[in-house]
């Protein structure tokens, strides 16, 4: 019987798994966006909006045996997916990957990419023309777009806020403490280990009045919250024995099944196995997918497979500054420019993800 292997979901997991099967097994991809989103290039696109062109890409050419339903899935059992049109995706084997939401620009709010470009167009405007610009939030998205915008438009007066006491607060004290000096030394203020309150909006950027947690009030021609991602985990939610935690997330067992379905799998960004929501952990779990999906194929029983085994505290990140500064955290050390440019700054790997969609 020919393997039948389903995937929801065609960001970082699902559209590199789905290639890399297709010549292997039966697939299908589930995925309502005419286009795949390179989250990276979106925060360089809120000062480059022609970066639009290279980092919207088009799911045409990705398979060339399975196929990608454009459709949003409604629910799943063991199975199979069924659409929201009611259409039923048998399936011997299924992944979860409906990844992460975050606050626009830096993804899209709904399935339109058209819209998204408006978006992305009417932000950069508000860019623009502001004078003073906030960025709440000290993780990577805010950290990085402070680089960009101060490497694009260096004349805007730039302050990033932070409840934490420093920036990337989950790695050692060094990255954030290198990347703060850098982004001060290009003129952004940094106020950290205080909470902006009062935020009119967590998830678009607009302007106004932000009260601090000392109780000071500053004014700004434009805010972008940078607050973190949120699991995309509704269509796991009434699945049999699943526990949903942090930010949305669902709990894996070893084998990274979220339910009492044996043929079901979750992975990415609404997955919980012990990595963090970054596409570095991806470079682990999709070889693991690969293998285990696999070996059920040739009859292997699951727990007879390898459990899969997450990047932990040494997960690497790389924070660029714009196109020529940065930092890097690559699990034994930090590197500073040249290796932050070198690995992603320069490109963002656009041109890796071009390539996957066979795209020139």
């Amino acid at each position: 019987m020919t393997q039948k292997i389903v995937i929801v979901g065609g960001g970082y997991i699902g559209a590199e798994l789905a290639q890399s099967l297709d010549d292997k097994a039966d697939v299908t991809l589930i995925e309502p966006r005419s286009h795949f989103v390179h989250a990276p290039a979106m925060i360089r696109a809120v000062v480059d909006p022609a970066l639009l062109d290279r980092a919207l890409i088009p799911y045409d050419a990705l398979l060339e045996r399975g196929r990608v339903l454009r459709a949003r899935a409604a629910s799943v059992d063991g199975s199979g997916v069924t659409l929201e049109d009611g259409q039923h995706v048998p399936a011997s084997q299924i992944v979860i990957a409906t990844g992460s939401g975050n606050a626009t620009p830096f993804k899209p709010a709904g399935d339109d990419i058209e819209a998204f470009r408006a978006e992305n167009a009417r932000v950069h405007a508000q860019l623009r023309a502001a004078t003073s610009v906030a960025i709440v939030g000290g993780g990577a998205v805010g950290t990085e777009l402070a680089g960009e915008i101060a490497h694009a438009m260096p004349d805007k007066r730039i302050t990033l806020i932070s409840g934490q006491p420093r920036l990337i607060p989950d790695k050692p004290a060094r990255l954030g403490t290198a990347l703060a000096r850098k982004l001060e030394q290009a003129g952004v203020e940094l106020i950290l280990g205080q909470r902006a309150n009062d935020l009119e909006s967590m998830t678009a950027p607009h302007a106004g009045l932000l009260r601090l947690s000392d109780g000071s009030t500053r004014n700004f021609d434009l805010i972008f919250p940078a607050l973190g991602a949120r699991a995309q985990s509704d269509l796991l939610q009434d699945l049999p024995g699943v526990r949903i935690g942090a930010a949305g997330r669902v709990k894996v067992d070893p084998w990274l099944r979220p339910s009492t379905y044996p043929n079901v799998f979750a992975a990415g960004d609404v997955a919980d196995p012990g990595d963090a929501m970054t596409i570095v952990a991806t470079s682990r779990q999709l070889p693991w997918l690969k293998k285990t999906l696999l070996g059920l194929g040739e009859g292997t029983p699951l727990e007879q497979l390898k459990r899969y085994k997450p990047w932990g505290e040494r997960a690497p990140i790389l924070v660029p500054l714009g196109p020529q500064r940065g930092n890097s955290y690559l699990g034994l050390f930090t590197a500073g420019d040249l290796v932050t440019r070198m690995i992603k700054g320069k490109d963002l790997f656009i041109g890796k993800y071009r390539l996957l969609f066979k795209q020139t």
